[in-house]
């Protein structure tokens, strides 16, 4: 598979990907979906700001993610 073919633009952001051949499954940049979704300048920041807070409250989320 090519770079091209790894890389999908949305609204003029480019969002990394990659097929998993094990799992047979498209892996997603979660970093390049928070800076689209947020608008955010410094999504690893957010991200990590989020799971902190998301720890803090007990969010069964995080659990399920980590």
């Amino acid at each position: 598979m090519s770079e091209e073919q790894k890389i999908k633009v949305f609204n003029d952001k480019q969002v990394r990907m990659e097929w998993n051949e094990e799992l047979q499954d498209w892996q997603i940049s979660i970093v390049d979906v928070i800076e689209l979704l947020t608008g955010t300048e410094n999504p690893r920041r957010y991200r990590s700001d989020l799971k902190r807070k998301m720890k803090a409250e007990g969010s069964q989320l995080y659990e399920k993610i980590h």
